[in-house]
């Protein structure tokens, strides 16, 4: 029992000695868009619920939709009922909440879009909305 104490002790001091790894699309928003963005950001006081990516400053949300093509959680029926009662929520304590996909979320379109979302701005014929 004592070694295995001492195993986890030594995985500890491992792990803490680590440096810490950055998130891509974090230091995208930092240095691209000039915000902060938190990844796994708990933007409800009771639930557990997160989103993936949150620019608190300007209630937006950005949700990595996986799993699309495989059957994932976010296509299955529970999940996806899930999903619909978090985004409302969400919508109801007024934030803006954009999904994407994991291959879409380094694209140019995505970083315009979180951009103009924060500017306020929206013209339909632009194309930097368009897939």
């Amino acid at each position: 029992m004592n070694k295995q104490s001492n195993a986890k002790v030594k995985k500890s001091r491992q792990t803490a000695n680590k440096p810490q790894i950055r998130d891509v699309f974090t230091v995208i928003c930092r240095t691209d868009l000039k915000v902060e963005c938190v990844k796994e950001y708990k933007f409800h006081p009771t639930r557990k619920w997160r989103f993936d990516y949150a620019i608190p400053e300007h209630k937006i949300a950005l949700e990595v939709e996986g799993g699309i093509w495989t059957g994932g959680r976010h296509t299955r029926a529970q999940g996806f009922l899930g999903d619909i009662e978090k985004y409302n929520t969400a919508t109801l304590m007024g934030w803006r909440v954009f999904r994407t996909t994991p291959d879409e979320l380094y694209r140019t379109a995505t970083i315009n879009l979180i951009k103009n979302a924060i500017l306020g701005c929206f013209n339909p014929g632009n194309p930097l909305f368009l897939p």
